[in-house]
């Protein structure tokens, strides 16, 4: 196995990680966004309103984007071990 199959690999990895949280932290970033703004606004300083709302929202996204999040990393791992014969010998 070289080195540029090596970094190859890693970045295909890399690159699987980041596309499939990708939409789990855009959600997450908006929702917190959001909240500082009507926390700034109302001078609510509640510790739980700015923690609950990320959570519900984050398991909203995961299961809507559930599926398709699945299914990268399912392809991503099909095409990992169906060249594995490449990757050792």
């Amino acid at each position: 196995m070289s080195t540029d199959m090596i970094l190859r690999l890693a970045q295909e990895t890399v690159y699987t990680i980041l596309i499939v949280i990708a939409p789990v932290v855009g959600v997450a970033l908006l929702v917190g966004l959001l909240v500082s703004i009507f926390q700034a606004t109302t001078q609510i300083q509640e510790q739980t309103l700015s923690f609950v709302p990320k959570i519900v929202a984050v398991f909203l996204s995961i299961l809507f984007f559930g599926s398709w999040m699945l299914q990268r990393v399912v392809d991503f791992t099909q095409n990992l071990l169906g060249n594995l014969s490449t990757f050792v010998g």
